[in-house]
């Protein structure tokens, strides 16, 4: 019983992580978090682009968990060549 005990945050690391988008967001893919929220259960990340401070939008922190969608860190054009073969030949091998 952890009673007395504060609850194990969710998503510790989350602030200032770097992230590379599968999908390009208005022409960008690398994004840094810059800031959080909790709302009830959920925990929201702030992305924003790399290159272009403007570019920013909230996202469920859940998401940053879907690898057909985010890839931890920033990735080189190459390595995400390799990442969407590598997606690809998943789902085939799942079809």
């Amino acid at each position: 019983d952890n009673c007395g005990m504060p609850r194990k945050q969710k998503f510790p690391h989350l602030l200032q992580s770097k992230w590379t988008a599968h999908q390009a967001v208005d022409g960008w893919r690398h994004f840094q978090v810059a800031n959080r929220k909790n709302q009830g259960q959920w925990v929201f990340a702030e992305m924003v682009a790399a290159c272009d401070p403007t570019v920013r939008f909230w996202v469920n922190a859940r998401l940053l968990k879907d690898q057909a969608l985010w890839q931890a860190g920033w990735q080189s054009l190459q390595e995400q060549e390799s990442w969407d073969q590598a997606l690809q030949a998943a789902k085939q091998s799942n079809a």
